[in-house]
């Protein structure tokens, strides 16, 4: 009975139910929610930490903010079916509640254009040196081909386009980004596109915050070469993946564009097929297929691979 009580008392207050309502609808920050409740953040937060104390929600720190999304489905779905049935669809307050959101989600556009208008300049000057981002999507989508995707990660996210493309082929979808306020970028776009679904998590990319053998699919588009240990990178990649899971990587071929270095922040100046071949080893994937897109002064390269054992299994053993 003690849980069945935790999870009465917690929800037996008016605006604990509705950020119960609204985290249904997306993930919100608290300030967000004090935003469409028009109460103080340290009111709401309070709420949300009696939310979270009984299981109903999980809080997620990016930075300086604070998300909230709902909790362990096992608690928050009765809980919600219960309210659908004794909320009348008209009710005042979910209503008010929505048109609220809806400014939330405005809000999250303009910020997200703003911020592209600044930087347009910046994404031009590296995407005119290869061959179209179009066709760099359309032989992703053709390499990860027609097979169903279960849990997919996005791993270096950034704005969240790889979700865009792939999250709505995919059961769950998860972007993982260190920067907060990439992931702020990219809950606007994902919001704007109608992909409220999709899990937005701030981590380090050597330490994914998930359990080992989960994932169906995992995409690093472009990341790698920001990255210090690729190995690493691919390594921890692999661990998240079922066996059989696939991990599509998406970066360049070795070039000599120095000043990549200094102007863009570029850890490597591409991979070779040997480099990235050795890396799937030490890793425990398969490699299944490498493909080259040439048509600029930066070849884009995709590898495809395929987890077949855990690499740190064999190690301990």
């Amino acid at each position: 009975m003690v849980p069945a009580l935790d999870i009465l008392r917690a929800a037996s207050d008016a605006t604990r139910l509705r950020v119960l309502m609204l985290l249904r609808a997306m993930e919100l920050s608290v300030g967000e929610l004090a935003q469409v409740l028009d109460q103080s953040q340290p009111r709401v937060s309070r709420h949300v930490k009696i939310l979270c104390d009984a299981g109903l929600a999980v809080r997620r720190k990016e930075g300086s903010w604070v998300f909230v999304a709902l909790g362990v489905p096992t608690l928050v779905d009765p809980l919600l079916a219960a309210l659908d049935a004794w909320l009348p669809a008209d009710d005042t307050a979910t209503v008010a509640d929505r048109e609220q959101l809806a400014a939330v989600r405005a809000d999250r556009t303009a910020a997200a254009a703003a911020w592209f208008e600044a930087h347009a300049g910046e994404w031009d000057a590296i995407r005119s040196l290869h061959v179209a981002e179009e066709q760099v999507e359309a032989a992703m989508v053709a390499a990860l081909g027609t097979e169903p995707i279960g849990l997919l990660v996005d791993i270096g996210t950034g704005t969240g386009r790889m979700l865009e493309l792939f999250g709505p082929h995919a059961t769950q979808a998860i972007g993982i980004d260190r920067s907060s306020e990439m992931l702020r970028l990219a809950r606007a776009k994902l919001t704007e596109r109608g992909l409220d679904h999709a899990e937005l998590r701030q981590a380090d990319i050597y330490a994914l915050p998930l359990n080992a053998a989960v994932a169906d699919a995992a995409v690093l588009h472009h990341v790698l070469h920001f990255v210090q240990h690729p190995g690493a990178a691919i390594e921890e990649a692999a661990r998240v993946l079922q066996p059989g899971g696939r991990l599509l990587i998406c970066d360049f071929a070795p070039h000599a564009r120095e000043e990549l270095r200094q102007r863009d922040a570029h850890a490597r100046l591409g991979f070779s097929d040997e480099q990235m071949l050795g890396w799937f080893a030490d890793a425990g994937l398969a490699p299944v297929s490498t493909q080259t897109l040439g048509g600029g002064e930066l070849t884009v390269k995709l590898w495809m691979a395929r987890r077949t054992f855990d690499v740190r299994e064999v190690k301990a053993a």
